[in-house]
């Protein structure tokens, strides 16, 4: 082997790995299980096993890229250490106010309660001084009383802080000075301050992005030390992590901007899938990465994963650009379980990698998504080509367990737990489409993750979904994407002014700076002048809207005609999302409220190798002369019972084969029931193609 790029996805369950041969263009992947007491165990022990598969040595390693779930699980379980808020003086409810936001619309909501706060009442503190919508200084900053209030949480053993003063998008200042004074009083405390966060306006969404931040940066930052300081065994490597946005920054970097990984691993996967798929010759995508603990899904336009700066996770919102990705506890490890009225309910708890589904043997005692697929003979009595045994027997006394409280007969129970979980992830899916103007019936899926393919055909059904690909190795797909991702770091200025007010200079002069600021970053990371690439965007709104609608920004010299064709794209924009413009209505004015650039530093990425289709090779129901097939008995649907199914594994099936169901193909780390009246064929790529048989 030559230069290896290691790219390593750290899940619920399993911890994902590839290896890709900058030299030879060779992949290699394979899976081991997550430590969930230590992640960096599952993270060596996969840089070892991949380096073994791939005959080779620490020292042809040349960088490692990370998606890790360390900042989202914190946020996912409400894990808020002590934390403090900053803020101007007369400002301290900001948190209690926030946003209005009711969750399921007011005639759903009666006794709708807002959200715990990040903050308590007792740990916010304000400090005199005041600037203006301008950035120009209203009231001076009292820094003897900022004093006071760091020495206060000194005292009171407040060691995480967020700052966020009134309009320091427009000037930093005052939150400088702050974070000078806290530097001084109380050294060992961590703080992150808005101006540096999210440099954009709206006081509740800044202050609540930043104290995500400063919750999630000591866990992170320990977390990234402790795996950077064991990569040292094999030398001074450039160590990645996936952020949100689709980019990666270096550890070095990323432990200052914590908050930017919140989304780390759904991101790969998406970036992964959108590749994947854009190769094979599909444009409108939704992905679908399901794995032990969730599934998460997002939409991909013309190979680009859509963005959203409106996200959130868990109860807290985060401004910050993020892969616009949805997640819902459905994955393989997710808990079918009877809620009060005797119904039953599936996730979004989850038995994990410890102790995990009750066929691991491992102490579970609560059926399973996995559990009802052993039962029903969908899955092989063993994950991961063997190595991890399944206590069928086990998973079957749990169904049947559940099957007796619910009066059902087991079969049935199983495959209403399956049924539940196919349920809720076509929510997710429609939330990403039709909650969007977009038509979920215009889209391919792409399943991916451990257990992302398992109910595709399921999903087709519910959905009316006329083709899904399936990836090559799917359960590797979000570390495939690690090593397709480009270094990228966003920077926004907010600037709000009427079109008819906007001064071309003023924009350009806005552009350059956040332009250098990238071009800096860049130069940090090691890409020479010659390499760095910007994408410049601006959100724009009708004026007296709330919220806005972002458009891309032509590179080259802004000028009044560029300033006319982004309010031209932003009219498109709006009619596309809305149904509506007024382009021809004088009396609307176009405002123009943030100004983006993001910096984007360019990598080699993996070739999806093509191959020849030398023969059209079909399996129907039977075994063939020219594929190794086993039968097992599998269920597909509950009142037909269990029939003998072929199972084939993946590897065996050249590009131009075609299986009909009932079949399961299996592989190392997924498998695929192809259930009656549907078809899977084998592309050129080697993805799984599954049609319905009547489309075929």
């Amino acid at each position: 082997m030559g230069r290896i790029r290691i790219g390593i996805d750290t899940g619920g369950t399993f911890t994902d790995v590839v290896a890709f041969d900058e030299e030879s263009g060779a992949l290699v992947t394979t899976k081991t299980p997550s430590t969930p007491g230590n992640p960096a165990d599952g993270f060596l022990a996969g840089i070892e096993k991949v380096l073994a598969l791939a005959g080779a040595k620490g020292a042809d390693v040349a960088s490692v890229s990370h998606g890790t779930t360390v900042a989202t699980n914190q946020l996912l379980e409400g894990k808020v250490d002590r934390l403090g808020f900053v803020t101007n003086a007369g400002y301290e409810a900001m948190l209690e106010i926030a946003r209005q936001s009711v969750p399921d619309g007011y005639g759903n909501s009666y006794f709708w309660v807002k959200p715990d706060r990040i903050v308590p009442r007792d740990l916010v503190k304000g400090v005199e001084g005041r600037l203006d919508v301008t950035g120009d200084e209203v009231r001076p900053f009292d820094e003897a009383g900022a004093r006071e209030v760091a020495r206060w949480f000194r005292d009171h053993d407040v060691n995480s802080l967020g700052v966020c003063f009134l309009h320091s998008y427009a000037n930093a200042d005052h939150e400088e000075r702050m974070r000078a004074v806290l530097a001084e009083e109380h050294p060992d405390c961590v703080v992150s301050v808005s101006s540096q966060v999210l440099r954009e306006y709206r006081e509740y969404e800044r202050a609540m992005t930043t104290l995500v931040d400063a919750a999630v940066k000591p866990r992170l930052s320990a977390y990234v030390t402790n795996i950077k300081s064991r990569l040292t065994d094999y030398g001074d490597l450039p160590f990645y992590v996936m952020k949100s946005n689709g980019g990666v920054l270096s550890a070095d970097e990323v432990v200052h901007q914590p908050i930017t990984t919140v989304l780390s691993g759904p991101a790969a996967g998406a970036l992964g899938a959108a590749m994947i798929a854009k190769v094979a010759g599909f444009d409108h995508v939704l992905t679908s990465d399901g794995g032990g603990t969730s599934t998460d899904v997002s939409v991909v336009i013309h190979g680009e994963p859509t963005l959203t700066t409106e996200g959130s996770v868990g109860a807290f919102p985060s401004k910050i650009p993020m892969i616009d990705v949805v997640t819902v506890g459905a994955g393989g490890g997710s808990i079918a379980w009877l809620s009060p009225e005797g119904t039953l309910k599936v996730g979004p708890q989850s038995a994990g990698a410890d102790p995990g589904p009750i066929c691991y043997g491992k102490g579970g005692r609560e059926v399973t998504i996995t559990d009802a697929h052993v039962f029903l003979g969908r899955i092989p009595p063993h994950l991961l080509g063997g190595e991890i045994p399944l206590d069928v027997d086990a998973a079957a006394s749990g169904v049947r367990g559940l099957a007796a409280e619910l009066g059902l007969s087991p079969e049935a129970c199983a495959a209403g737990v399956l049924e539940i979980s196919a349920w809720n992830q076509a929510n997710a899916l429609r939330q990403v489409t039709v909650k969007r103007g977009l038509d979920v019936r215009d889209f391919t899926l792409t399943t991916f993750g451990g257990s992302g393919s398992l109910l595709l055909c399921r999903l087709m059904d519910v959905l009316g979904i006329p083709t899904v690909l399936v990836p090559p190795n799917p359960g590797n797909v979000s570390a495939f994407g690690l090593l397709t991702v480009d270094v990228k770091n966003d920077y926004v200025q907010t600037h709000v002014a009427l079109a008819d007010q906007l001064e071309a200079a003023t924009v350009a002069g806005i552009y350059d700076d956040l332009t250098e600021q990238a071009a800096r970053a860049l130069r940090t990371e090691g890409f020479a002048p010659a390499q760095h690439r910007f994408v410049r965007t601006a959100d724009l709104r009708y004026f007296g809207q709330a919220f806005e609608v972002r458009v891309p920004v032509p590179d080259g010299v802004v000028d009044v005609a560029v300033l006319a064709d982004v309010a031209d794209a932003f009219h498109a924009a709006h009619r596309a999302l809305y149904g509506y413009d007024f382009s021809t209505d004088p009396t609307q004015q176009v405002e123009w409220v943030n100004l983006r650039v993001s910096g984007v530093g360019p990598i080699r990425r993996p070739e999806i190798v093509r191959h020849q289709v030398e023969a059209v090779v079909e399996v129907r129901g039977a075994p063939a002369t020219s594929l190794e097939t086993a039968t097992r008995q599998v269920c597909f649907d509950a009142g037909d019972g269990y029939v003998a199914t072929p199972v084939v594994q993946r590897t065996d099936l050249p590009p131009g084969a075609s299986v009909a169901g009932p079949m399961v193909i299996e592989e190392f780390g997924s498998t695929v029931p192809v259930h009656p009246g549907f078809v899977a064929r084998v592309d050129e790529y080697l993805n799984l193609i599954v049609t319905r048989e009547a489309t075929a």
